[in-house]
Parts: C-alpha cells; structure tokens; sequence
C-alpha cells in the first residue's frame, strides 16, 4: 500500500504471478450470480440443449424479467414481443442469452468492502460504451459474432474494477498516475503494481472457467497484435475490442487534443486493421452515441447526454483553433505522425505474413502447396529420427481425374478439387500437413502416427469421398480416391525424405493397379485393405 509520501509501500509491485495469486486469494473479487456462474460452465459444454439454458435463466425471476426487457426492445428490434426465456433462447441463441446474463450481472457490481475511490458509475458507463461500439463495428464486418464483441468489450476493463478491490489504496496512486500519464495506464500498472489489468483481468477470468472467447480478448486489447492463436475470429474480436477502447474513451476526455488525437487514431487504425471503408467509419461516428444512449436505457444506467462524435471532434477542432500556439500543433503533428507511423508499421507487417502466407498456399485449393510440404516433411523426418517417434505419409490421387475434365471441363474439374480438399481437411487433426503435390494428386503428414493409424485415417478420407455427392449448379458428380501410405519407424536406418515420397508412391501405384479406390500401405508385402 502507499506510504504517505505517496510512493508503494514494500510488498508492491509484485511480480506478476504473485501479483495474480495474491488477487484470487484476496477474497475481493467480485462476485457473478448464482446463474451467470452456471451459465458460463453450462453453455460451454456441447451437450447443452436450449432446454437446459432456458430452465437455468427461468430460475431467477428478475434476471428473466431484465433479460426479456432487453429482448423485446430496439437493441435486438424483433418484430414480435418475445414472451419468455424459452423463446428468447430459440431466437437469439446461447451466446446471446449468455452475454445478456453476463451484462446485467457485471454490471450490479458495487463498491467493494474497503474502502474505494473508484468509480464504478463512471466505469460501467465507459464499459457500456466500449461494448456498443464494438458490437456497431463488427456489424459493420458483417460478422455473425456480434454478441461475443458486445460482451467482450462491455468486459475489456474489469481488470481495473479488481484491481481497484484488491489494492484499493495503491490503485488509487494508478488513476492519479495514469491521468498524468495520458491513456498509458497498462505502464503505470506494471511500474506501481506488478501486471496491468488486462492480465489480470484475463487470469481471473480464467479461474472462473470463462471460455477462450471471453478472456482472450480482455487479455490482448490493448495490444492484439500479441496474440499469436491461429482462431481468425478470436483474432478478429481483440482487433474489434482494442479499438472500440479507443473510440469509447473519446466520450470521457476533456482535453480537446486528446479527443481529437483518439478519434483520428480510431479512424486511421480502423481502416488499416479491418479493411472498414470511409463510408462505414463515419456511419459508427453518427450513430455510437445514441446507440450508447439507449443501450444505458435499456441495462438501467443513467448517463449524461452524450454528443456525437462528429460533434466532439468539430468542438475540438475550434477550441484548438482558438489556442493556435506553435507547442499545440507541433504536438498534434507528433501525434498524427506516430499514427501515421504505428500505420505504416502495422500494414507492412499485415502484408509480410500475408505474402508469407500466400508463398505456401496453393491458388486454386487453398491448401498448402507443393513447395511447403517439401520443406514440412524434412522437417517431420529430422525431427522423428531425432525423437524417435513414427511417422507417416498418405499420398492420395482423384481416380479417372484426367476424364473428369476431359468430359465435362476443367471448371467442373476445379470445383471438385476445391470441394474434396474442404471434405477432406475436415477429418484431419490441428497439427497434420495437408497439402497439394500436383495435379489432382495430395498429400497428408501424419506427425506421431504409426502405420496401423494412417491407414485408419487413410481409409476414412476415401471413404469420405467416396460416399460425398460433388454437386454444383452444373450437375452431380460421383468421385472415387486411391491411396497410397508409407510410414517412418523409428530405430530403422537414415530416412530420407525422396525415399518415403517414394514408398507411399510405389503403394498409390499399387492401389491403382489393383482397380482404384482403395488404400495399400507399403511394406516389403503390400497390404491391402481392400476395395468398397
């Protein structure tokens, strides 16, 4: 705690895993209600039906009444009132219900029992803000997530709520400390207290079983260029979070320069993160304040008449007009320039991984191509001669492929090798290698898959495409598969990669000749798995 000179007392800062430790066994945290709590567990489980949800919200009558009133307001805007919880979880579904739960009970949080300075009308009011917007933007994308982007951004801050109930004292010297430091309050955190919000944020919300989907986005919104998950739409919701914590911080500045600096930096970042046209930009400025207005109305918060963005900015521009001194605008061409900057940094970036990305993905399929399973498999054959772990290579081929197109085109024949890489790449583990090796032929990387495996594996991919019905808008297709396996084992001589390209090869081959459409594994006496 701070001393009365104004600097932490020993103890603070902490190192981060302390830090965290000491803030779940504090006893401050905030507490969910009984079914917000269920609900988290309940709606994560595959098993769950509407029935169980609806059953679970229906046990707590005011929430059910609050949640219905939301449903049968503008913010959803159905055109036939929805009588009960039953039927707002058939229409609106499990995320949505869950984010209305989630809302109204975190947003009952009160003060603490220590004695607080913080504002939680304020912050709540702010969240509320944020979690609008970043349902406004996403709307914009065009995305279904638009319940996931409320929720996560009405919940991007609450690190700040119990931090502020575990080192009331201490976070207060944050607040002061970061109004002096502008919007760098995840610095002054880390420098007074150990971590800063977001991870800790993240880290109880982890320790109340919340998905993925819910502390990923808290965790990295103020940076989501951190998070290295391969989720696009997780990736996409901590792009939409951090900047719907730009725009919504605009409504409670009053320094001109400042609101004027974020709005730009929202407008600039929002085109170079999401693609949003200008178009789009200028509709979430018209519209977030009064979206803001009633989504207060509707979750029973009281807020002071909001302005519009257009509003603020033309304010700000004329008081800084007004004070036309050379610091102000060598401030504001700073401030523009690191934007411009920061800009230029992220969409290299962007496009460097995009040309990466691009350099090993086949044009027409969309799998991986020739070139990056070459280097995949020299890899995978080091790296099990090292470990001595087996490993096995499927090398499959469209049957009669070459009358496909010679019958009835190659754009027939294009689509039904897009459609049998998507059937395909559907029964396929995260971490194997799917690839194109030329022509109608592919190739599969079974890492840590023995012989027995693959041809289990093997045999469900030409299964799969065998029984698939390829149908378009030019007519039905049937389509059969050969394939051929090779498996690496462990404790045998030097592997080389040409060598079990060549084996599963030489098993294709042999699966053709036996009459197509079917697996032959290679060994020194062929297996045949036979034909269906």
């Amino acid at each position: 705690m701070p001393t009365p000179n104004g600097h932490p007392a020993p103890g603070l800062p902490l190192p981060a895993e302390s830090l965290i430790r000491t803030v779940l066994e504090s006893g401050t945290l905030p507490t969910l209600s009984p079914v917000a709590s269920k609900l988290v567990s309940l709606s994560s489980r595959p098993e769950t039906t509407v029935n169980d949800i609806a059953k679970l919200v229906s046990m707590d009558i005011s929430l059910s009444a609050k949640v219905l009133k939301v449903v049968n307001s503008a913010f959803y805007n159905f055109p036939q009132k929805v009588g009960t919880i039953q039927q707002a979880v058939s229409i609106l579904g499990t995320n949505a219900v869950r984010s209305l739960v989630l809302s109204f009970s975190f947003l009952s949080i009160e003060s603490g029992p220590r004695k607080e300075t913080f504002d939680y009308k304020k912050f709540w009011e702010k969240s509320l803000a944020a979690a609008v917007t970043a349902k406004l933007i996403m709307a914009k994308l065009r995305s279904t997530d638009l319940e996931e982007a409320f929720i996560t951004g009405l919940l991007q801050n609450v690190g700040e709520l119990i931090l502020a109930r575990a080192f009331p004292e201490a976070y207060s010297e944050v607040q002061a400390k970061g109004r002096e430091a502008g919007l760098n309050r995840p610095e002054t955190e880390k420098k007074l207290l150990g971590a800063d919000h977001s991870l800790v944020g993240s880290e109880v919300f982890k320790d109340w079983g919340f998905p993925e989907t819910l502390w990923a986005p808290v965790r990295f919104h103020h940076n989501p260029r951190a998070f290295t998950g391969s989720d696009e739409k997780l990736q996409l919701l901590c792009k939409v979070v951090f900047l719907a914590g730009i725009l919504a911080e605009v409504f409670y500045m009053d320094d001109p320069r400042t609101q004027q600096a974020l709005i730009k930096a929202f407008g600039v970042r929002a085109k170079a993160m999401l693609r949003l046209a200008e178009k789009d930009v200028d509709d979430i400025y018209r519209k977030v304040h009064l979206e803001v207005r009633n989504a207060a109305s509707y979750f029973g918060l009281e807020m002071k008449q909001a302005r519009s963005i257009t509003e603020i900015l033309q304010q700000a521009n004329a008081e800084l007009s007004v004070l036309n001194m050379s610091y102000e605008q060598m401030n504001r061409e700073l401030v523009e320039a690191k934007i411009r900057l920061e800009n230029l940094t992220g969409e290299l970036e962007e496009k460097n991984r995009l040309l990466e990305k691009l350099a090993h993905i086949d044009g027409l399929t969309e799998i991986y191509n020739h070139r990056y399973f070459q280097e995949f498999l020299e890899k995978e054959v080091s790296r099990t001669a090292r470990y001595e772990r087996p490993l096995s290579l499927i090398l499959a081929d469209l049957d009669n492929f070459k009358k496909v197109n010679d019958l009835h085109g190659h754009q027939v024949g294009d689509f039904i090798l897009k459609e049998a890489c998507a059937v395909i790449g559907e029964l396929l583990r995260e971490h194997d290698l799917f690839a194109r090796y030329g022509g109608e032929e592919f190739v599969i990387v079974l890492p840590e898959t023995d012989g027995e495996a693959a041809a289990l594996v093997a045999e469900r991919v030409r299964q799969r495409v065998s029984e698939h019905l390829f149908e378009n808008e030019t007519g039905s297709y049937n389509v059969t598969m050969s394939v051929g396996i090779a498996t690496m084992t462990p404790g045998e001589h030097v592997w080389q990669r040409s060598e079990l390209i060549g084996q599963a090869d030489e098993a294709l081959l042999l699966a053709k000749k036996k009459g197509r459409n079917q697996v032959v594994a290679h060994t020194p006496k062929a297996k045949w798995f036979g034909r269906k």
